[in-house]
């Protein structure tokens, strides 16, 4: 099995991150990955509760400039040491348990991008808030409508690639706002292989 990359992006989580890296090791217990917390310069007590966590594949990144996931994830991305690269949210919107049937689909088919689908539009039973999930399914409809139908969830946050595709597209690349997956979709006209996955989302 190939090795690869998780990269999180946070912000001031450390109550979610002493709860979800422990349940991703118990996921991937047996496999050969990296983890990566990209942090930007939380002010909370995040470095504290990182400093317990001491496997030898697991790297606490501090970002101190200014505030941006997208950055914070390009960061991640060119830190990596693997070929393949996970990116998840750190709040716990994302369950550990996807990540297998994330790995699954990717190694099977070997696409470029396995994206994690919300199904935002069938989905009644769910905790997002009314305008939020609004604005999501327009944002969706729009970017598909404009951009063409590569994904169902071309806002999502939770998706794996090969980080060739990364390489090949970072001088084009916006590198700014918190849609990282939507940059690597739309900024570059490369033929690109994308298989949705639906993911168990929670907010």
């Amino acid at each position: 099995m190939d090795k690869f990359t998780i990269v999180i992006p946070v912000y001031n989580e450390a109550k979610n991150l002493r709860i979800l890296i422990p349940k991703i090791y118990r996921e991937l217990r047996g496999r050969e990955f990296e983890l990566l917390i990209v942090d930007d310069n939380s002010n909370d007590n995040t470095s504290e509760i990182l400093k317990v966590f001491k496997k030898k594949n697991f790297h606490h990144i501090i970002r101190k400039s200014v505030r941006d996931l997208s950055k914070s994830c390009i960061l991640g991305f060119k830190k990596a040491r693997y070929k393949n690269i996970i990116v998840m949210d750190g709040d716990l919107q994302h369950k550990p348990s996807d990540i297998k049937k994330i790995l699954r689909v990717f190694y099977k088919y070997n696409p470029d991008i396995v994206v994690g689908t919300r199904d935002l539009f069938k989905i009644k039973n769910h905790n997002l808030k009314f305008l939020r999930l609004f604005a999501s399914r327009v944002l969706i409809l729009i970017v598909n409508l404009l951009l063409g139908n590569k994904t169902s969830d071309p806002m999502s946050g939770f998706f794996m690639f090969k980080k060739s595709i990364f390489k090949k597209s970072e001088k084009k690349l916006i590198k700014k706002g918190y849609k990282v997956l939507l940059d690597l979709l739309y900024i570059d006209n490369q033929k690109i292989k994308i298989i949705d996955v639906n993911i168990n989302f929670d907010s």
